[in-house]
């Protein structure tokens, strides 16, 4: 199977980043109706008993390691469908609905298809979307409801006193009332197309009206006789005898063309793929080529990329200046090879300016899910053999990406987003799981570093840094012969303990695809070694919904498409080292012993004094500060602090995922170093009782144009704060972060509170956007917690929260409630991780992925399940073990 070319930065980030304009898709179900239908329908137009076959086709199979992958379950349609309906339930509906739509900007919803009462308003799709959702007007529907409402009456008899007194012509009267209604409709600003099902009742050969009169007049003569049955989408009404007439229903779309056209909104024809109501042979929008060329101001849509029948619509976008083409449903409802084919046919001859792009989703929001996550896919697939091809040079294909997904139906429906597009400069500031680097010089760059082995780490979901040792060679083999270089890693690998016991809501059952992100790469942490950080793909290369570095990665990129910001991060890394106990066996919980300084405190020189003796500390930090030197990562201080034998590192600021990269590999670089000089670093964070605890302090300021004016920063320190008791979870995620989160030590406290330059609080101004986390520990995963800070301070940006805590001067722990409430000091931090999970659980606002906070719970349930049962020093002895 043909995979992403993933050396294109600039394509691949306008890929993930550009928001989706969702040009075609229909209502969610209501959560009363939605088990009424049948679900295995996301993935196929097959109907009855042939639905049930479909679980036997490719698409099918797709979707179901899609969505497994995305839901944590087992990859079976059983599993799947038992927890997507565990996802739609009534407490974490919205949350999953919100996950499903992640990076869609809008959608246009035909609303005309489903029964009254069975799926939500087109409007109320808006809260999950960028900007406000619009409508699609079905005209078959309408000409039904005009037919009900006034030419039947709602009694099911005739009613005559709807109707004027010179209407006695049922043809004339039926024009006028279908010609008010669509004119009224057009005239709506929601309403921003119209669609034509005439592809399901007749044909797309639409035919002229000469001579109609008496065949018109006797059909809906027939229809008014037949009456009317409960249950349309409107009135609550539908005709008996639906209109599937060939002069009819060329009558409908003739008038609503007129009224199309009056208004400048386009019109939408259902072509190609539908359910086994269609008239296959009928169903090639070459019909409509006569139509075309006699409506040449009207603008017209060919949806669903007229499949089976692509090249003729391609054809006819590419050469009519009124006719565009929709790529849509195609996602998911064919095979990637066949999707794949699908766009290559479509741009074999139309031009990019003239496609579209939609999901068709409908009824389940998985739909709208694996459609935009298979489109992205496909895209990066087709368009990087485009660019190795020299056919586009990247930026072009950038241009194709922007147009297809977003400006092309942005334009064509005079849409107003929220969103902006990212410029090029602004693209390469986007950190993606992919470098410009083609394997030629990545075995270059290895060379130049004099590489032996070469490390592939990853950061799992107990904070554990995990690694593969690769013989260069083996690398060099693998990279020359072209492919690239990629490791197959259980799935299990972000559902187990620090003790490889798998938690129970994991399974042992599925592969992730590790692909190193040579942008990441470096020397270290020993001699010979080189390092780089590695992102987890599903096996056909869709994002993997729970890697940490595309948790983060996708939150940065979410900041910058929708609010234009970007950031910096720098790190702060407190340990503590520990000598050998000589008189210890190796076994031994005491075997390592306080490091033997006198008078060790925060900042005294004396720390330094035997700087050079063989065997003291100073000379590994000398190798310490040098191997960061080579590394690339660059060290702004390096100092005592409080308890004995503490030392922290500051390191200089980056963007979000390269400062955690650096920060995970400046603690290799520490922990390998004093390891070779006999010495053990640990990050635990309250080593000592009654001594200063080790913490991760992270500083963050908003790099983007305007970051420093106080309406810009203001409201995303706002949403952190308003966040913070569910952010902590992931901060302080471990039972041992609580013995350091105390009062009065500057650790942060206990109190949500922000000051400038007080280090007794959780947030620290500095000066303009500049502000310190000090609520951060080094036994968190960085890359969840920063996408947490992250995202909290953005849901403030997004509802442009005010400030109401105040700046506080002093320590809220010694003031009283009075005080406290003048400086909107009123919540304070979980008091163990239990309560910080809980708070995590119930802040459905926050904006990460449910999947991946669903699976971080689960994971800190199972590590509490260990170290809970222990005593306090069995607990001590087994944190620095491990971190």
């Amino acid at each position: 199977m043909a995979l992403p070319y993933t050396h294109l930065k600039l394509l691949n980030a306008a890929i993930d980043a550009t928001p989706l304009i969702d040009n075609h898709a229909h209502p969610l179900l209501t959560p009363e109706t939605a088990s009424k239908h049948p679900f295995l329908s996301i993935a196929s137009e097959a109907t009855g008993n042939a639905l049930y076959d479909s679980k036997k086709s490719l698409s099918h199979l797709r979707a179901v390691k899609h969505l497994a992958g995305v839901l944590g379950c087992a990859q079976t349609w059983e599993a799947v469908e038992a927890t997507a309906v565990k996802r739609r339930r009534p407490e974490s509906r919205e949350a999953w609905i919100r996950r499903c739509f992640d990076g869609i900007e809008t959608i246009l919803i035909d609303d005309g298809l489903d029964a009254q009462g069975q799926v939500e308003d087109y409007w109320w799709h808006s809260q999950f979307t960028r900007s406000e959702c619009k409508r699609i007007v079905r005209i078959e529907t309408v000409a039904s409801e005009v037919i009900a409402r006034f030419l039947i009456g709602h009694d099911g008899g005739a009613n005559q006193n709807t109707l004027d007194e010179d209407d006695g012509d049922v043809v004339k009267a039926f024009m006028r009332l279908f010609l008010t209604e669509i004119s009224q409709l057009a005239a709506d600003c929601n309403v921003v197309a119209f669609k034509s099902i005439i592809c399901y009742r007749y044909g797309l050969d639409i035919l002229p009206l000469n001579g109609i009169e008496s065949d018109v007049r006797k059909e809906l003569e027939d229809i008014i006789s037949e009456g009317v049955t409960p249950g349309s989408p409107v009135s609550g009404f539908s005709l008996r005898k639906r209109i599937a007439h060939p002069l009819l229903n060329s009558l409908i779309v003739r008038l609503a063309a007129r009224a199309a056209q009056d208004s400048d909104k386009p019109i939408q024809f259902h072509t190609g793929l539908g359910d086994n109501d269609i008239t296959l042979t009928r169903s090639s929008p070459s019909h409509l080529q006569s139509f075309i060329r006699e409506n040449p101001k009207l603008k017209i849509v060919l949806l669903h990329a007229g499949y089976p029948w692509t090249r003729e619509t391609a054809y006819l976008a590419a050469t009519y200046p009124n006719v565009y083409a929709d790529i849509g449903e195609v996602f998911p409802c064919i095979s990637r090879q066949g999707q794949e084919s699908v766009l290559r046919e479509m741009l074999e001859v139309c031009p990019w300016s003239k496609i579209l792009c939609s999901t068709d989703g409908h009824g389940f929001p998985e739909m709208y899910l694996i459609a935009g996550s298979q489109l992205r896919s496909v895209l990066k697939t087709v368009l990087g053999e485009l660019v190795q091809s020299q056919q586009l040079d990247e930026k072009q294909a950038v241009q194709l990406v922007q147009d297809i997904l977003f400006s092309n139906s942005k334009k064509l429906y005079k849409l107003e987003t929220k969103s902006t597009l990212p410029n090029l400069s602004q693209l390469t500031t986007v950190s993606v799981p992919s470098t410009n680097w083609t394997n030629h010089a990545v075995i270059q760059k290895l060379q130049s570093l004099n590489a032996k082995y070469l490390r592939i780490y990853w950061h799992d979901y107990t904070s554990s840094n995990k690694c593969r040792l690769i013989p260069i060679k083996h690398v060099f083999k693998t990279l020359s012969s072209g492919k690239p270089l990629t490791l197959s890693l259980a799935k299990a690998s972000f559902g187990m303990t620090q003790i490889d016991t798998l938690i129970p809501q994991a399974s042992a059952t599925g592969m992730y695809t590790a692909r190193p992100d040579w942008s990441s790469l470096k020397p270290g942490p020993a001699e010979g070694h080189v390092s780089c950080y590695a992102y987890f793909t599903e096996l056909d290369g869709s994002e993997a919904a729970l890697c940490p570095r595309t948790i983060l990665r996708k939150t940065v990129e979410k900041a910058a498409a929708e609010q234009g910001l970007e950031f910096l991060l720098g790190f702060e890394v407190e340990f503590l080292v520990l000598e050998r106990n000589p008189a210890a066996s190796a076994t031994s919980l005491d075997r390592y012993q306080t490091l033997r300084s006198d008078g060790h405190s925060w900042s005294v020189s004396r720390a330094f004094a035997d700087w050079g003796r063989a065997g003291s500390f100073s000379t590994a930090v000398d190798e310490i500060l040098d191997a960061l030197d080579a590394a690339g990562i660059d060290v702004d201080q390096f100092h005592a602090e409080n308890a004995p034998g503490q030392f922290e590192l500051v390191l200089s600021p980056l963007a979000p995922l390269a400062a955690c990269d650096a920060v995970l590999h400046a603690r290799q670089i520490l922990e390998s170093v004093a390891a070779r000089h006999g010495f053990r670093a640990t990050l635990h964070p309250k080593p000592f009782a009654a001594k200063c605890g080790s913490a991760s302090h992270v500083h963050v300021s908003i790099a983007s144009p305007g970051g420093d004016r106080p309406a810009v920063y203001e409201p995303f320190y706002a949403g952190v704060l308003a966040h913070f008791r569910a952010v902590f979870a992931f901060t302080n995620s471990n039972p041992t972060s609580y013995e350091r989160m105390v009062d009065s030590a500057w650790a942060g406290g206990r109190w949500i509170a922000w000051g400038t330059q007080n280090k007794e609080l959780p947030l620290r101004k500095i000066a303009g956007s500049h502000w310190e986390v000090k609520v951060l520990d080094g036994l968190a995963n960085p890359y969840f917690a920063v996408a947490a800070l992250l995202a909290a301070g953005m849901d403030g940006v997004r509802r442009k929260a005010p400030l109401t805590w105040k700046d506080c001067a002093g320590d809220p722990a010694r003031f009283g409630a009075e005080e406290r409430a003048r400086l909107g000091i009123e919540e304070m931090f979980p008091a163990d991780l239990r309560e910080a999970l809980q708070a995590l659980r119930e802040d459905e606002s926050l904006g990460l992925d449910p999947t991946f906070v669903q699976r971080y719970v689960h994971v800190k349930e199972g590590e509490l399940a260990i170290l809970e049962p222990m005593t306090a020093e069995e607990r001590r002895q087994w944190i620095m073990e491990r971190y």
